[in-house]
């Protein structure tokens, strides 16, 4: 037997969120693939990160360069101490240390066509036209995935060529598409009919099918995929089926996903001819432009020896007047292939390029830095092309080791058969990843991505050239495009960044960057109350493997720090929810500029953007999942407020009706969560119950008769539940149920939603059996406190040796899903006694469901139980790695995907902090990196809600001062109804109701004479206010209001400096 070189073993436990996005075939290319990245400054940083944490098998750096101020900007691998030093021999340490399964070399000569035949992709940033053309040229020559990224201030660029025929495997990161089946007819063509016929239009673009679990006309099952064309009534026709046997029940169809080839101009044509990724004729011809002004800066720099000076007008017209010589653009592809696009260039875009083009930004870098990782991802790799003698320069090569053995593991049981400008270019640039996967498709061909809108629409507040001049600090980079004043201002801001996670770590790198809060009277809090995992080494860039087990939030802070000693961070550990609200009260968000919330639930970002429009501050909200990512600005007054997607589901809520779980299941989820429930039920809640049977006797579940003493007792129950839940269970079911049971309205029980089971036969040579009955009496034994067994091979001999259970021992004294406190006296004493016998040993131990321990048969026993149980209804089974993102709720994440949600916050705060904007300004943000799909778009404006002459958005309150003395209840509705003419009829403090106008005329006079902090103290029966507290937040309804008036909150303000009593938003009157 081989035994697989361990330097290339997967680590699961690290990709774990990753492998969710790509799927394992992807990741192994990935690990195989070799690139090489030329150029080292903030741009091809953002590359190296997203490409090592994503795991490439090589990454060789390519930057003699020497260091300077400007690179520090958005060059976080970079130092002060690193002046004068090339920049990629500078970087490799750093580098290698985000991931030691990665080998980072540096190459120190020229690069040469024998250079590049060593590599899969070839990546250039920062670097001249000539270069770009003569490298383009050797990677077409041989085969070499060429990308060339750039970003110039606000501006970025990102180029791919991968040859003539590239095969994409997979172009979506969707599931294959799986419907269940109702009926297939026998005929030429056969018509096959969906159990939900509102499925059907899914299928209108896919190719062809495959089948599994039909009954009856089996020859369909697992047959080579056939075409197939959707019919007007829902119906797919499906070939020929006249010959085969009749259709009796069950089976699922699924698309079968069909690669596709694509194919690349050379740089020299595409330079000419460019074909653009663009959402609308305006962006395409905006692109267009913007190629031009690229063209432009590139033959500037040839004729000048340097780029355009900062907001220098007479380089930039100069750069205006060269756009204008350059050749005419021409179609690249459709009707007008090869014709003159007849478009006037756009001379102030051009000049507003070159005039802000010798900034570095880190978003910028962020931002495009990810797409273009994602890109080289989706290349996949080939084998490998020679060795790295005789070349020319030398290559020094650096793996470094993990702090910690990282646990390398095979599933024997059950194989499957988520900083600014510069930061989002480097973000972009990551996203070319996929050439190593050949996983999505690939960019076609030309990507331009501008933030111009970062600019003031003032003209006369734009920077002036001394105000842009180099200073020698950090920020040069950043001061070039925005002027020292806007540095300055950033300098003293405060924010709170929630979450320090993948979207947090990425925000909080930029944020150091960017040099926010780094001066005085500046800072960052993170908040954070989560520990770092495994798991997040792969995407969370501040973290390494000797903080695992450290809170987030003081890693974070610390790692920050180490980029840019200036900024002043704050650590906190507690959460941000209802119960911290002594921590983040008043005085807390008194001091706070904004927010950047990092969040994975809705229920977390809804509450953080309460407080945000409670405190009105403005909220940076961003998102991923897989390729999919948001970014989201808020701001007081102006923008729309935080409004979570209605598909956000209320947490707790169970997803499916317990029926269909226990008894009618359809699909892999409700024989997941059934699964999920058996665990809880047999490890968790019945221990429980066990260890407290004396304070409720009856209340205890299952098929336990005895206590176990050895590990083949606990193998001995293990088979009796199986039997209980796959076989005899099921059997129990048909003989309520028969199979031909025919319902009073002459439709058939078994149809539709419900899919009529067969019970199954014990096989303990089926792996999916051995591995149930190795994880059951595993976990009973733990629970018990009794040595169990890894050895299956023991475990089948012990097994081929049990006698099967007999039936009639199977019913359990009290059924879980019968559980009722009326129990007959010969149930109650077969109860007691079991109870007697469990309390003779020491208390059980309670087994709390934990996903993410491989050695734990957790996921193991659920993924046999849903499989198992899948089977007994002809339900396809999910992989291990499917049951455990189910399951676990898992968010598929990348780096590549989150670099670039953090790039698109970064260049929302510029505007923020650079303030005030109008909303035309600020950009909502949504991209599929997947599918190379980027859309950026101005916010709503604040709904308005009208009552009678008031008018407000849900940026306003009402404000009243509690006076001095204070004011009492009966006062505060007068004042409201003699300065706004609100007759209040009810007035809540959170939930507690202070006074109602349905109450009696005596219940009303007990309360109206109270001070308003008296009442709310005797009606919460808690101290109001508490200490630091300036502000009660009243809900308030009135009378006339109709259902869908919602009333600005009545702030009732008591601290010192608490203003006037006039309203700030309803006070404007009739609009």
């Amino acid at each position: 037997m081989d035994v697989p070189d361990a330097s290339k073993l997967l680590d699961e436990e690290l990709y774990s969120r990753q492998l969710y996005v790509l799927g394992l075939p992807a990741m192994r290319r990935l690990q195989e693939g070799k690139v090489l990245l030329s150029g080292l400054q903030g741009l091809g940083a953002e590359v190296a990160k997203n490409l090592v944490l994503m795991g490439v098998g090589s990454l060789t750096l390519h930057d003699p360069q020497p260091t300077c101020w400007a690179d520090l900007a958005a060059q976080f691998f970079l130092s002060e101490r690193d002046l004068a030093r090339g920049r990629a021999e500078a970087s490799q340490e750093r580098v290698a240390k985000l991931n030691g399964a990665v080998q980072v070399c540096v190459h120190t000569g020229d690069i040469t066509e024998d250079l590049l035949r060593h590599f899969q992709v070839v990546v250039l940033t920062a670097s001249d036209l000539e270069e770009q053309l003569a490298v383009g040229r050797w990677c077409r020559k041989h085969g070499v995935c060429f990308l060339v990224a750039d970003t110039r201030g606000l501006v970025g660029q990102l180029f791919c060529d991968f040859g003539e025929d590239f095969t994409v495997q997979d172009q979506t990161e969707e599931e294959p598409l799986t419907a269940a089946i109702q009926h297939i007819s026998q005929g030429s063509p056969g018509v096959l009919t969906l159990r939900n016929a509102a499925e059907a239009h899914y299928f209108h673009q896919v190719g062809s099918v495959t089948f599994s679990g039909i009954e009856g006309m089996s020859e369909l099952n697992g047959c080579a995929p056939r075409p197939i064309r959707v019919q007007e009534d829902g119906t797919l026709e499906i070939g020929d089926t006249a010959t085969f046997s009749c259709y009796v029940r069950g089976g699922a169809v699924t698309e079968v996903k069909r690669p596709t080839t694509v194919s690349h101009a050379p740089l020299d044509a595409a330079l000419l001819q460019p074909c653009v990724v663009a959402q609308s004729p305006q962006e395409a011809r905006r692109a267009r432009c913007l190629h031009q002004a690229f063209r432009a800066l590139h033959r500037f720099r040839q004729l000048r020896a340097h780029p355009p000076r900062p907001w220098d007008p007479a380089d930039a017209e100069e750069v205006v007047r060269l756009a204008q010589a350059l050749e005419p653009l021409r179609g690249a592809e459709g009707e007008r292939e090869g014709e003159p696009w007849e478009e006037p260039l756009d001379e102030a875009l051009v000049r507003t390029v070159a005039l802000s083009s010798a900034g570095v930004l880190s978003p910028m870098a962020a931002m495009l830095g990810a797409v273009a990782a994602q890109e080289v991802l989706k290349v996949g790799a080939g084998p490998g092309r020679g060795s790295w003698e005789g070349r020319r320069g030398r290559c020094e090569c650096q793996r470094v080791p993990h702090a910690r053995q990282w646990p390398w593991r095979f599933t024997a049981w059950c194989s499957p058969h988520p900083d600014s400008r510069a930061s989002m270019v480097a973000s972009i640039l990551t996203c070319g990843l996929q050439a190593l996967s050949r996983k999505f498709l690939p960019l076609d061909q030309w990507l331009y991505f501008d933030a111009l809108d970062c600019l003031p629409e003032n003209g006369e507040l734009l920077p002036s050239p001394e105000a842009c001049a180099p200073r020698g600090c950090r920020y040069d980079g950043q001061i070039a495009v925005f002027g020292a004043g806007f540095q300055e201002q950033l300098s003293h801001q405060h924010y709170l960044l929630v979450g320090a996670g993948a979207i947090g770590c990425e925000l909080l790198k930029g944020f150091a960057l960017m040099g926010l809060g780094a001066g005085t009277g500046g800072g960052v809090t993170v908040a954070d109350m989560d520990h770092v995992e495994p798991s997040n080494l792969s995407r969370q860039f501040l973290f390494r493997a000797q903080d695992v087990g450290r809170p987030k939030a003081e890693a974070a802070a610390e790692a920050a720090r180490r980029l840019n000693p200036d900024l002043q961070v704050t650590p906190l550990t507690h959460a941000l929810d209802p119960t911290t609200e002594r921590h983040y009260g008043d005085s807390f968000f008194s001091r706070v500029d904004g927010v950047a919330a990092a969040l994975d639930s809705f229920q977390a970002r809804r509450y953080v953007a309460a407080r945000c429009a409670h405190y009105l501050k403005p909220l940076l909200e961003a998102g991923t999942q897989g390729t999919r990512g948001s970014a989201s600005v808020f701001v007081p007054h102006v923008t729309e407020g935080y409004r979570a997607p209605a598909s956000a589901a209320a947490p707790g809520d169970a997803p499916y009706p317990v029926c269909t779980v226990r008894h009618f299941p359809s699909t892999v989820e409700h024989t997941l969560q059934w699964a999920r429930e058996e665990f809880e039920w047999l490890f968790c809640l019945s221990a429980e119950t066990i260890n407290c049977h004396q304070q409720a006797p009856l209340q205890t579940v299952g098929v336990l008769r005895h206590r176990p003493r050895s590990w083949q007792d606990c193998v001995v129950w293990a088979l009796g539940h199986w039997q209980l839940c796959f076989g005899y269970g099921i059997a129990q079911l048909l003989r309520r149920h028969p199979p031909d049971k025919v319902l009073k309205d002459g439709t058939r029980f078994w149809s539709g939603p419900r899919r009529c089971p067969q019970p199954l036969e014990f096989d303990a040579s089926q792996d999916t059996h051995l591995l149930y009955m190795l994880a059951a009496a595993n976990l009973y034994a733990q629970m018990h406190g009794l040595p169990g067994s890894r050895d299956p091979s023991a475990l089948r001999e012990m097994l081929e040796l049990l006698p099967r259970p007999d039936p009639q021992h199977l019913d359990p004294i009290l059924s879980g899903d019968l559980a009722s406190p009326e129990l007959d006296p010969q149930q109650e004493a077969q109860l007691h006694e079991a109870l007697q016998d469990w309390s003779e040993g020491s208390p059980l131990e309670p087994l709390r469901f934990e996903k993410d321990d491989d050695c734990n048969f957790h996921m193991d026993f659920v993924t046999a139980a849903a499989s198992l149980r899948a089977q007994n209804y002809g339900i396809p089974a999910a992989t291990r790695a499917q049951s455990k993102r189910i399951v676990g709720q898992i968010i598929p994440a990348i780096a590549t995907t989150t670099a670039a949600v953090a790039g698109l916050l970064g260049l929302e705060l510029f505007k923020v902090v650079g303030g005030p904007r109008p909303r035309s300004a600020f950009r909502h943000s949504y991209l599929r990196l997947a599918e190379n799909y980027y859309s950026r778009y101005v916010p709503c404006a604040p709904a308005l809600q009208t009552f009678h002459h008031l008018t407000w958005t849900c940026w306003d309150r009402l404000k009243v001062s509690a006076g001095q003395p204070e004011r009492t209840l009966q006062s505060l509705l007068a004042h409201l109804q003699e300065q706004h003419g609100l007759r209040v009829n009810m007035l809540l403090l959170g939930k507690a109701l202070l006074y109602s106008a349905g109450w009696s005329p005596e219940k009303q006079a007990q309360r109206l004479g109270l001070r308003v902090t008296e009442l709310a103290q005797q009606v919460t029966g808690r101290r109001v206010p508490e200490p630091g507290q300036w502000v009660l937040a009243l809900e308030l309804g009135c009378e006339g209001e109709e259902d869908s008036t919602a009333f600005p909150p009545l702030h009732y303000e008591l601290g010192p400096g608490s203003g006037c009593s006039t309203p700030s938003g309803p006070a404007r009157g009739p609009q």
